[in-house]
């Protein structure tokens, strides 16, 4: 049993929704390579935010942060609980901490970055960033170009540092819309973890599965759109390196297990640091059932 079985049940047990943190799982079109919920799981439990956006829509933590909030206003109206299920870390951040206000940029600018990386490429890009915001140039994940290209938007937009708007990541911080709900609400995060081993096993199984169910034809039907940012992306990428011409198929799976297993293993590195996280093995139900039933009879 994984992530997506777990969130299930325990949405089962307390009668609630799904709200979806996976950024691209916002996404239509990307089914297989995002392993969205299926029609099947989706019918057995209602879920937020899966399928809701174009390839070509810009979208971003905060407005993830706004339009998820707004939600659970609505749904905390007639329910104590909610089951929010995903591994994008600053989408989760944002809802249960709250975001920095960063200035929003305008669709000039975000063209101009946009035609940018297209002639320039990330590598063009990075002597920019640490020129303008060599404090963020520093701390930040200078392979993730979504995060590099909205660090220099920002810079363009408002001609400061992008950092300078940064407060800093503080998991004890309620999120101020969420008290705005209820100021008594309280966050319980579950961390999923395998010994490594057996976490590597399973995204090699998970790849060779989204292949045989069809990844490299949905790369093909979403070409097109490939330098959007929605498809920048572990999966597609290699994908595309096929379509091209540049790589062999089992060339391309094998770069896509090795590129997934270095994702989650940021991911476990990012969420480790977050002291309010209680971890279990995926298969725990019965452990994770009782801890959450434990602390809302304290609550």
């Amino acid at each position: 049993m994984g992530k997506t079985e777990l969130s299930l049940q325990l949405a089962e047990f307390f009668s609630c929704p799904i709200l979806n943190a996976d950024s691209r799982q916002l996404y239509r079109d990307l089914p297989i390579g995002t392993a969205a919920p299926t029609a099947e799981e989706q019918q057995r439990v209602k879920h937020h935010f899966v399928g809701t956006l174009s390839l070509t829509d810009y979208y971003s933590a905060a407005r993830y942060e706004e339009e998820a909030c707004e939600l659970l206003q609505q749904e905390f109206q007639q329910r104590d609980v909610m089951i929010m299920s995903g591994g994008s870390m600053m989408y989760i951040d944002a809802v249960c901490n709250g975001i920095d206000d960063i200035p929003t940029v305008t669709p000039e600018v975000r063209q101009m970055m946009k035609e940018r990386l297209a002639h320039e490429g990330l590598e063009g890009l990075l002597p920019q960033l640490r020129l303008l915001d060599p404090d963020y140039y520093a701390q930040c994940d200078q392979r993730n170009t979504q995060r590099v290209v909205h660090a220099l938007e920002v810079c363009y937009q408002t001609g400061q540092p992008y950092s300078s708007f940064l407060s800093g990541r503080d998991s004890s911080r309620l999120n101020p819309r969420l008290a705005a709900i209820d100021p008594d609400m309280r966050i319980h995060k579950i961390g999923l973890n395998r010994p490594r081993p057996e976490l590597f096993d399973r995204i090699n199984l998970r790849v060779e599965q989204m292949l045989q169910d069809g990844l490299l034809e949905e790369a093909r039907r979403v070409l097109p759109y490939r330098q959007e940012n929605s498809l920048n992306t572990v999966g597609y990428k290699e994908m595309f390196q096929v379509l091209d011409g540049e790589w062999e198929l089992p060339f391309a799976m094998a770069r896509m297990q090795k590129n997934t297993r270095v994702y989650a293993k940021k991911q476990l590195t990012w969420y480790q640091k977050d002291p309010t996280i209680h971890w279990f093995h995926p298969s725990q139900r019965e452990e994770i059932q009782k801890y959450l039933l434990e602390s809302l009879a304290v609550c």
